[in-house]
Formats: structure tokens, C-alpha cells, sequence
């Protein structure tokens, strides 16, 4: 038990010396593992280095399956741990290695959720904590905001297949096709691989470009502003204590 509570410690509480080392030597060796997957999409590796990434992917894999069963080990809860969103990435980070025998290629793919386990080192952090408090503040606008643009996307990718069906029937073949437009145009990424030809339909493009103005800084200013009511929350909560 005693061993337990000094491993509880060291794993669980970065408030230590002993528990920010570890977490700094765990996220320092999941940046490495997500730069060695990505240098091993790289063509043309040589032999050698195809031979250490390989050896540094188990290396890290076996330090990361320690450190879970760890987890579970000096979890006070250990079926709530490993049903968590933590546990779970936890587990996705390691599975595809011991699935890779079985070349379920698509199991490999998650190893790059992988960088979630940074957020893990950064729980509690006070910016992060801001963050849940200013999306809870501004939970309601933000839902009926995305009501809206659904609405929006709805709309324009209605209009734009009338205007332009005729013209060009095999681009805006339905609503459906013409939806690609509309999110394209109401981001205001407008990529410029679908894009109206009739004059009725680059009318409505430039009110559409108008309303995507706002798309893009309507949600800005509604998270600037929880997030100054969100410090100002954790200031008075700070004071209390």
C-alpha cells in the first residue's frame, strides 16, 4: 500500500518535483513518438533509420503501456479511469502497436491520438480552466449561433442550386452539391473550385461573403467575452479562497 500511495503520488500529482518530472519525461516522449511516426511517412528511409524508428516506437510503447497499467493500478477508481476521456486516450495511444500483427492498418492511423495525452499535462492549468468556465458562460449563444448557420447553409445551398443549376447542371447537381459551395463561401475560405457563373448567382455570392463576415467573428466575440468573465470568476474564486 505504501508503494502504491508513493506511485499515487508521483503519477497523479504534478504539484510534486517527482510528479512534474515524470510528466515532462511522458510529453517529452510523446512528442518524440508523434515526430518518429511522422518522419516514417517520409519516402526513400534508410534501412538504418527505418531500424531505430522502429526500436524507438517500441521503446516508447512500452513505456506508455508501464505507465497506463500504472494508472489503473493507483487509481482509486480504476474502472472510471479506464472508461474516462483520459483513460480512453490512453488506450488508443498504445492499442494499434499490439494490433499490428493483425495489419489493421486503420487501428495504426490512431497513434496520432497521441498528442491528446498533452492535455493530460495541462488539467491544471489555469488558462484551461478559464476555458470550461467561459464555455459554460456562453454555452446557449454558441448553440443557437450554430442553429443559425445551419440554418444559413440551408438556405444558401437552396438559392445557389437555383441560380445555377441550369448553368451548370454537373456542379450543382442538388442542394446536397451546392451545400459545399455554401460552407466554403460562408467561412469565406472560398477555395474557388465551385463558383457561381450566372449574374443573379454572383449577386447572392457577394450577400452571402457579407453574412460570412460575421460567421467568423460573431463566435470570436462571443468567447472574448466569456473569457474576460471567466477570469474575473476565477479572481473572486481565488480571493475566497
Amino acid at each position: 500500500m505504501k508503494i502504491i500511495s508513493i506511485l499515487r503520488n508521483i503519477i497523479e500529482d504534478n504539484s510534486t518535483k517527482k510528479g512534474r518530472i515524470f510528466d515532462y519525461i511522458i510529453q517529452f516522449l510523446i512528442l518524440m513518438s508523434l515526430v518518429a511516426f511522422s518522419i516514417e511517412t517520409l519516402p526513400n528511409n534508410s534501412p538504418k533509420l527505418i531500424k531505430f524508428l522502429y526500436d524507438f516506437e517500441v521503446f516508447c510503447i512500452v513505456v506508455f503501456t508501464i505507465e497506463y497499467l500504472l494508472r489503473i493500478i493507483v487509481s482509486k477508481k480504476s474502472i472510471s479511469y479506464i472508461f474516462s476521456f483520459y483513460g480512453l486516450i490512453d488506450f488508443i495511444a498504445i492499442i494499434p502497436y499490439y494490433l499490428s500483427s493483425l495489419d489493421l492498418r486503420f487501428f495504426r492511423a490512431f497513434r496520432v491520438f497521441r498528442i491528446f495525452r498533452a492535455f493530460k499535462l495541462i488539467r491544471f492549468n489555469k488558462a484551461l480552466y478559464r476555458f470550461r468556465i467561459a464555455f459554460q458562460i456562453v454555452k446557449e449563444e454558441l448553440l443557437l449561433f450554430l442553429t443559425v448557420i445551419f440554418i444559413l447553409l440551408f438556405i444558401s445551398s437552396a438559392l445557389i442550386y437555383f441560380f445555377e443549376n441550369q448553368a451548370q447542371p454537373e456542379i450543382f447537381k442538388s442542394i446536397f452539391h451546392s451545400s459545399w459551395w455554401s460552407i466554403v463561401t460562408l467561412t469565406t475560405v472560398g477555395y474557388g473550385d465551385v463558383y457561381p457563373i450566372t449574374v443573379g448567382g454572383k449577386i447572392f455570392t457577394f450577400f452571402v461573403l457579407i453574412i460570412g463576415v460575421g460567421v467568423v467573428t460573431v463566435p470570436a466575440g462571443l468567447v472574448a467575452t466569456a473569457l474576460s468573465k471567466a477570469r474575473e470568476v476565477q479572481e473572486d474564486e481565488e480571493k475566497n479562497d
